[in-house]
């Protein structure tokens, strides 16, 4: 018997080739367009409706999170977006939402 030598260092060649072909995408959520949530060029919208949520919910010191006024507000922006292709989310967001006067 050989013990587990060439078939340990076998399988620890695999496993490293397997995991160096992942790839880790970094996204500057303050520049996605419009254009690119309506048409999903990024990622899917609920992605984005989610890390846009936790982002603005955490300026505000606030832990709560209504699942269907997310889903609702999501909706919202994706209207929104339609009309102002060119326009970042984040910009689209902050109008849709602003405080009226």
């Amino acid at each position: 018997m050989t013990g587990p030598g060439p078939t340990l260092a076998a399988t620890l060649a695999v496993l490293s080739l397997t995991t160096s072909t992942l790839a880790q995408v970094t996204v500057d959520m303050a520049k996605i367009t419009c254009n690119q949530l309506t048409l999903e060029k990024i990622t899917e919208p609920q992605n984005i409706a989610l890390w846009l949520s936790g982002y603005y919910h955490a300026r505000r010191n606030n832990t709560l999170v209504e699942t269907q006024q997310l889903a609702a507000n999501a909706q919202k922006i994706k209207q929104y977006c339609l009309h102002k292709p060119d326009l970042t989310v984040m910009q689209a967001v902050e109008a849709v939402f602003a405080p009226k006067p």
